[in-house]
């Protein structure tokens, strides 16, 4: 499962309307998005690259794989339709996403489970923070990094602090990542808030650079741990806001490539499915 993106600009209005819940969207934001995703081509890979990880996932694993968007086509209601009437009896849930809130996560859940109920047993993957295949990744594209680290996540409304692990999972990951790259200069920092008119987790990566520079710091690379695939808060957030934000501050700023459908991110997925379903690991 993944959060979903418009697949086109005429469907940027709707899109919105879908995160909102109903609620209303105010034509200021519909062209900020709009103008966002202009600037990044005039649209999210997100899709595509979300199927080469469901085929490839599947290909590893010998077993039937479905795709399900929280907010945009194919649903996840949609998904667990299609997995019900292939004969399936048990669902795994795993969110492309590794960290637990349940703002987030929690929301994934709520919707696979309501469209399976009576239907199929579910087993739900609540976090993969800690997974090793996916820590060893990470690990390989920061290790050797000539530049101060800094690891992202997308914010959250600061209230989650008080219900569930989200900050400290994603601490977590970053300082085992940093212990098995052998990094020393590293900080983590948030990415990707709204405005919603309530505080949200800081501080912000725009910030954060704003420290650095005046820290001293000449190189920055940025690693989003808490995304694994290109979409908007990867070639906006990062590689347009915060690669402007930097330039201004006169720092040299990268970011690390993507886990997208690297052959070992997959194969470490495989792997969290198999730890919750009796599945071979030879075909």
């Amino acid at each position: 499962m993944a959060y979903g993106s418009p697949s086109r600009l005429e469907d940027i209005p709707a899109y919105l309307a879908d995160i909102r819940g109903g609620r209303p969207v105010s034509r200021e934001a519909v062209d900020e998005l709009v103008e966002r995703y202009r600037r990044i081509g005039g649209r999210s890979p997100l899709d595509e690259v979300t199927e080469r990880q469901r085929a490839a996932l599947e290909h590893e694993l010998g077993i039937p794989v479905y795709t399900g968007m929280k907010h945009w086509t194919p649903r996840i209601a949609e998904a667990a339709d299609r997995a019900v009437a292939a004969g399936a009896k048990t669902v795994v849930g795993l969110v492309l996403a590794p960290h637990y809130s349940r703002l987030s996560i929690g929301g994934y859940r709520e919707r696979l489970e309501g469209a399976l109920v009576g239907r199929a047993e579910l087993v739900f993957v609540d976090s993969w923070h800690d997974h090793e295949p996916f820590l060893d990744v990470l690990a390989d594209r920061v290790r050797g990094a000539d530049a101060h680290v800094v690891f992202t996540a997308h914010s959250l409304p600061a209230r989650i602090r008080a219900q569930d692990p989200y900050v400290e999972q994603l601490l977590a990951t970053s300082a085992l990542i940093a212990q098995r790259a052998a990094l020393h200069d590293w900080s983590f920092a948030f990415q990707s808030a709204s405005a919603t008119g309530e505080p949200w987790l800081g501080p912000d990566i725009l910030e954060e650079l704003d420290r650095l520079a005046a820290a001293g710091v000449g190189r920055v690379l940025a690693a989003p741990v808490g995304f694994v695939s290109d979409h908007l808060e990867i070639l906006w957030d990062l590689d347009v806001e915060a690669r402007e934000r930097a330039a201004s501050l006169g720092l040299d700023f990268g970011r690390i490539e993507s886990l997208n459908d690297d052959p070992r991110f997959v194969a470490g997925l495989a792997e969290l499915v198999r730890r919750n379903l009796a599945v071979p690991s030879e075909r």
